[in-house]
């Protein structure tokens, strides 16, 4: 785990010409930051299959062991990362829960996601059930997916001096919800990795942040 009082200038300065003359915008990772390639962890206890009629996702908490990408969890619960988006210190992600599996899944709450140090050990970066400039919470809500629907959530986060002592993490360990089957996805490039606290939306059907 590597903590950092201040952001050195060149990051500083390297940021903000990257929304040089679209101050406000929001801008691909790709330019001017590299932008993240999901690959999945090594693959442990995948989560424990649900025997009743429908998979229910719990309330939120510490999430289960990591799944390979391109599998589907037994829980029918499969989560994807889309690329860093970047505005002014402020950094976001999209995430999707897909219901990979036979039969309908329930839903209700927020995702579970934990920053990883380099040695691939959680590291104390709080996360908050809320919104951000990249979109408001609208609070969790009971949906239902058929096989293949799909709910989204916002996950935001502020790479900024004002932040107080930032924390470099090197990966997010994601899952629909605790025990449904966890991926981890790295995060690339200097200031997406610098964090103080991670902020996401209950997940929502159409909710694009």
């Amino acid at each position: 785990m590597r903590v950092r009082k201040t952001i050195s200038a060149a990051v500083l300065t390297g940021a903000v010409l990257t929304l040089s003359g679209c101050a406000g915008l929001l801008v691909p990772a790709g330019e001017g930051e590299p932008e993240p390639t999901p690959s999945p962890a090594v693959t442990t206890r995948p989560a424990d299959p649900d025997t009743g009629a429908t998979a229910d996702a719990p309330a939120q908490g510490a999430p289960s062991p990591a799944v390979p990408a391109g599998d589907c969890p037994a829980s029918g619960a499969a989560v994807e990362m889309g690329p860093v988006l970047t505005a002014m210190f402020h950094r976001a992600v999209t995430l999707t829960l897909t219901n990979c599996g036979k039969r309908p899944y329930r839903v209700h709450g927020y995702p579970s996601v934990r920053a990883l140090g380099d040695d691939g050990e959680r590291i104390p970066v709080p996360v908050n059930a809320g919104g951000s400039m990249f979109g408001n919470d609208q609070g969790p809500k009971e949906m239902t997916l058929k096989p293949g629907g799909q709910v989204t959530s916002t996950l935001a986060w502020v790479s900024t001096e004002e932040g107080g002592d930032l924390i470099e993490g090197d990966a997010l360990e994601i899952a629909a919800a605790p025990d449904t089957g966890a991926r981890v996805f790295p995060l690339e490039g200097h200031d997406i990795r610098l964090m103080d606290e991670l902020n996401t939306t209950a997940w929502r059907a159409g909710d694009t942040g």
